[in-house]
């Protein structure tokens, strides 16, 4: 069945910001897209639930609530989610992002920015902005400016061996096939795939395949499914396999997850 059609969303600031540092969240429904766009300032996206996505012409980052998406500015970039999401974006005037990343990039996301978006997401500023206001935002952009820089958590390549392969995982998560039986089936070999999975993605082949099935259970456990069902659509043969798996990567257990991203504001 092919997916739903995305829904449009038009970016909220043509040709000026309202402020040199300005702050805005959002909910966004499933399936949500803002179309191919450019602006003058940069901007920093963070999703508080789900996972929000951005592609450029030759990448495409996916970030889940551990990390931030950072985009200088006259980057051109589409912005999606597939699933409903919760995100912000903290767009800064170019003259004061010098101090950032010159390319795009996801950057970690350290208690404290997380805190700071948090209060921020509960009082977003209204203009004109107090004195408080302005340092906690000039202070969140310090912060952002020394954040370590992770790429992106789940990296594509357009390697015409990689490229069907990570389709597919994409396409089907719970596929449990080895590396070995994934290489014949793509008609290559499993020494290519662990060079190109090394040299394009950066990390092996079970990593990546681990962060796939991160990404895929977040939003069906904030949606309510069991942990079991969960573990065994994507191939578990136990929810104790999935659980060591999920807190491995995430630090903490998928009913932990669950319960934190409820806490969180929607809106």
């Amino acid at each position: 069945m092919p997916p739903p059609p995305y829904r449009l969303q038009l970016p909220p600031f043509a040709y000026a910001l309202p402020a040199p540092i300005f702050f805005r969240s959002a909910v966004m429904p499933a399936q949500a897209i803002y179309p191919k766009h450019s602006h003058a300032w940069g901007e920093f996206v963070y999703s508080y639930s789900g996972v929000m996505e951005v592609k450029l012409a030759n990448h495409h980052y996916l970030a889940p609530p551990q990390y931030g998406i950072w985009l200088p500015p006259e980057v051109e970039h589409v912005g999606l989610n597939r699933c409903e999401a919760c995100h912000c974006s903290l767009y800064v005037a170019k003259e004061l992002a010098t101090a950032l990343p010159a390319t795009p990039c996801a950057l970690t996301v350290s208690p404290l920015v997380r805190a700071m978006l948090d209060e921020l997401h509960l009082r977003p500023p209204a203009l004109p902005r107090t004195p408080a206001q302005e340092r906690l935002l000039q202070v969140l952009v310090d912060q952002l400016a020394q954040a370590p820089v992770a790429g992106s958590y789940l990296p594509t390549s357009d390697d015409p061996v990689l490229a069907p392969l990570l389709q597919a995982l994409l396409t089907n998560p719970g596929d449990s096939r080895s590396l070995p039986e994934l290489a014949r089936t793509f008609h290559t070999t499993e020494r290519t795939l662990l060079r190109r999975f090394q040299r394009d993605l950066g990390m092996s082949f079970a990593e990546w395949r681990q962060r796939l099935r991160v990404v895929t259970a977040m939003p069906l456990l904030q949606a309510g499914q069991t942990v079991e069902t969960i573990a065994l659509d994507l191939g578990y043969g136990s929810a104790s396999a999935f659980i060591g798996m999920f807190r491995r990567l995430m630090g903490l257990t998928p009913d932990e997850y669950r319960k934190a991203a409820h806490l969180q504001p929607q809106g």
